[in-house]
């Protein structure tokens, strides 16, 4: 069950995950759970309501598809967050098990048809400890969600709205992509390099089969910017 104050770290999941009408139908008690936790600003929480109106007014044919479109054909955007991290390397799965186990300590029962690294699934791990750890275990992955977060606003998503909002809860600003905007073609040749190139920590004691820290992640930003930036080069030499 949920903590009193960290309602909402579920409530942002449930709006990542797969468009499926009973939570759609559910999204004005998402909302009002939001609202009640008091940690989302105003502000924050009108953009929200318009990605929750969009949804309830989609098709929900659409809806799937512009999902599946985003998050699961794009590396660059992935809901994985260890797939940010090891890429497809071996270590990925000793990480898999390693947070596996961490949410059966919490007692969570994990979804056994989704990976333990999908963010929703994480953010449920979250939803049920104390609120000022669950903030820092968000912080944790913080430099994953701002990389996520600046390339959803470059592509002009509204779901972008759900990043932002968890990067406020995590008490972190969000970060800047800058660079040629981003191409049509999002091979993943090209985000391989970033992994294979960039050295990421990602848990306690900077171990990277441990969930919790993230203390080199933010080079992935940088890497990507040089990436972004070659690739302008290139297309203006054309």
């Amino acid at each position: 069950m949920a903590n009193a104050g960290t309602r909402s770290y579920r409530a942002l999941g449930c709006m990542l995950t797969y468009p499926e009408r009973d939570w759609i139908d559910a999204l004005p008690e998402l909302m009002e759970a939001l609202a009640q936790d008091g940690l989302v600003g105003r502000g924050r929480l009108a953009e929200l309501r318009a990605l929750a109106s969009t949804l309830q007014a989609a098709d929900l044919i659409d809806a799937q598809e512009q999902y599946v479109g985003l998050f699961d054909r794009s590396r660059r955007v992935s809901l994985h967050l260890f797939e940010h991290v090891h890429g497809e390397s071996r270590d990925r799965g000793m990480a898999m098990v390693n947070l596996g186990e961490l949410y059966a300590a919490a007692g969570l029962l994990a979804d056994p048809n989704e990976l333990p690294d999908f963010l929703p699934m994480y953010l449920e791990y979250l939803s049920v400890l104390p609120p000022e750890q669950a903030r820092r275990s968000l912080g944790d992955v913080g430099a994953i969600l701002q990389a996520i977060h600046a390339r959803l606003t470059e592509r002009d998503s509204s779901y972008q709205a759900v990043f932002a909002a968890l990067l406020d809860l995590a008490d972190l600003a969000p970060a800047q992509v800058q660079g040629a905007a981003e191409p049509a073609d999002d091979t993943p040749e090209a985000l391989d390099r970033v992994w294979e190139e960039t050295a990421v920590t990602f848990g306690p004691e900077n171990d990277p089969t441990k969930v919790g820290g993230c203390g080199k992640a933010g080079a992935i930003l940088e890497r990507m910017n040089e990436l972004d930036a070659a690739r302008g080069g290139r297309e203006a030499r054309k």
